[in-house]
């Protein structure tokens, strides 16, 4: 009593000492290029402990990327997440059940360079976990994956108007007609054949979120 007197006195009070929560530690990020990134963005928006996602370009050296000039960058999703709910060797795993993991030259009807798929590790122990998942994954497809596991370089924002894609209101003049945005994702991912792929490829083990 006599201390907290004092203090109050000379206008110095000293706040209790409280060890750091976890609501205040940092989120975890994962960064994944699994061909179009509206559709990467929605798959891992509906995982509990992702807290959030942000569709992008990653794996090149150019400055300031945008959609008409990602020259070396794949379309990428920077996924943040809370390791206490989800750990990054699930998200591995769903990802590599996301995807069509056999092929090199692009992902599903997006064919070339920024569309092949790869998973960017953020530092030593993420590569070790993503290469334990790579293997098991392997094992259980009883096939070779070519999806790549690299150091993570850089990230660059996609534009405004392509984030959360997939929940757009605002209507767009697609070869469906002028729709929804939302709507025509639905329409392109099925054009596309993205969860027909990946169910024939993993069967009951495919990550295509009911569809």
């Amino acid at each position: 009593m006599y201390r907290l007197f004092s203090a109050l006195i000379f206008g110095v009070l000293v706040s209790p000492t409280f060890a750091p929560t976890e609501a205040l530690a940092k989120p975890e990020t994962a960064v994944f290029a699994g061909g179009c990134f509206w559709c990467v963005e929605s798959d891992f928006d509906k995982v509990k402990g992702v807290t959030s996602t942000t569709s992008g370009y990653a794996g090149g050296t150019m400055k300031n990327p945008t959609y008409r000039n990602h020259e070396g960058n794949q379309e990428a999703v920077k996924v943040e997440f809370d390791n206490e709910v989800v750990s990054y060797a699930d998200l591995v795993a769903r990802f590599l059940r996301s995807t069509d993991v056999v092929d090199a030259g692009g992902q599903f009807c997006d064919r070339g360079d920024a569309y092949i798929s790869a998973i960017f590790t953020m530092s030593d122990e993420q590569q070790k976990t993503a290469e334990a998942a790579k293997a098991e994954a392997e094992k259980a497809l009883g096939q070779k994956i070519v999806t790549p596991i690299k150091p993570f370089t850089t990230f660059g924002d996609a534009e405004d108007y392509h984030q959360n894609y997939y929940l757009g209101q605002n209507r767009v003049l697609t070869r469906f007609g002028w729709i929804k945005q939302a709507d025509a994702y639905e329409k392109y991912r099925e054009g596309c054949g993205r969860d027909e792929r990946v169910k024939e490829l993993w069967g009951k083990a495919a990550y295509t979120l009911g569809r």
